[in-house]
């Protein structure tokens, strides 16, 4: 019983960790709508050349034009929600 209390314990801090920092992730768009809105000017500059927000180039550019270097996964995230915020025309 003991072994699988633990394993779940250790199954949550390890699935907290990413929730957490993409809770705080979401939240420093809401407070600083500056990069939110650059990152629109870019996803509409691609946009105009045919590139969806959602390729992986703009993936890549969203991953490495954060203060730290976010996963793949977090770069998608922050685009779909920056998208949702500021720039619903964008594809």
């Amino acid at each position: 019983m003991y072994k699988n209390l633990f394993y779940s314990f250790v199954l949550l801090l390890a699935l907290s960790d990413p929730i957490y920092s993409q809770t705080n992730l979401l939240e420093s768009v809401k407070k600083n709508p500056k990069n939110a809105i650059e990152l629109c000017s870019k996803f509409k500059a691609l946009n105009s050349k045919g590139i969806s927000a959602n390729s992986d180039l703009a993936i890549t550019y969203v991953s490495k034009k954060w203060k730290t270097e976010l996963s793949p996964l977090n770069a998608e995230i922050l685009s779909i929600y920056v998208i949702g915020l500021h720039c619903p025309k964008v594809f």
